[in-house]
């Protein structure tokens, strides 16, 4: 099954969707205009660099992630073969934990062994996307979801694990306590979100002025 996926005439659509139904958004959308999020087709590169950059700031993952292509010879990003070429002594020589090494050097073997495939996921749902790719170690729910908004672009997904999305819910709509999984869900029926989590959950971040947070 193809999936809806972020372009210019879909972002416009789920603002005119999400501001005909939830006034807290709308305000939001007032200001902040059309969600900018657009999808690549570069999956593998991409959860290379969502192991990297977890639990760290945007600017000390970059730096990590510079230093690590830098590890290989003709500087490009690494393929899954020339990572396993190096040991989890070399690549922590970047910055990396001993953890996140061996994370990516799973996802590495992975690739190679087509226990994870990356040129039939635009053919999946959103939960056989997660499915696959939660064999990597290191990959979590929340890896997913981050990778089918930004990555995948998919318009339909609620990020129910991500803090900054629990602790803006709870400002934006005056919740007495941080908003558990079932709390989440039920808010996102009731405004009327769907097809369009996704992009509640961009203005939700964007209100916060805030990153995706694990």
């Amino acid at each position: 099954m193809g999936a809806k996926v972020a372009t210019p005439a879909s972002l416009d659509l789920a603002a005119q969707h999400l501001s005909s139904r939830d006034p807290v958004l709308a305000s939001i959308i007032e200001t902040a205009g059309i969600a900018t999020i657009t999808p690549h087709k570069n999956y593998y590169q991409e959860l290379v660099e969502s192991i990297i950059s977890q639990q760290l700031s945007v600017k000390a993952a970059a730096t990590i992630s510079k230093r690590f292509v830098g590890l290989f010879a003709d500087s490009a990003f690494p393929a899954p073969d020339q990572i396993l070429e190096k040991d989890i002594d070399a690549l922590r020589t970047a910055g990396l934990s001993r953890q996140k090494a061996g994370y990516i050097q799973d996802l590495a073997s992975k690739v190679l062994d087509g226990t994870v495939r990356f040129n039939h996921l635009d053919a999946l749902s959103n939960d056989e996307v997660t499915a696959e790719l939660i064999q990597i170690k290191g990959v979590g729910p929340w890896t997913v979801h981050m990778f089918l908004i930004f990555c995948m672009g998919r318009l339909d997904v609620l990020p129910v694990g991500d803090l900054g999305i629990k602790n803006g819910l709870q400002k934006l709509y005056g919740l007495a306590n941080v908003p558990t999984t079932d709390d989440i869900e039920r808010l996102a029926a009731e405004n009327k979100w769907h097809p369009y989590e996704s992009i509640a959950s961009w203005y939700i971040w964007h209100s916060l002025d805030n990153k995706p947070l694990l």
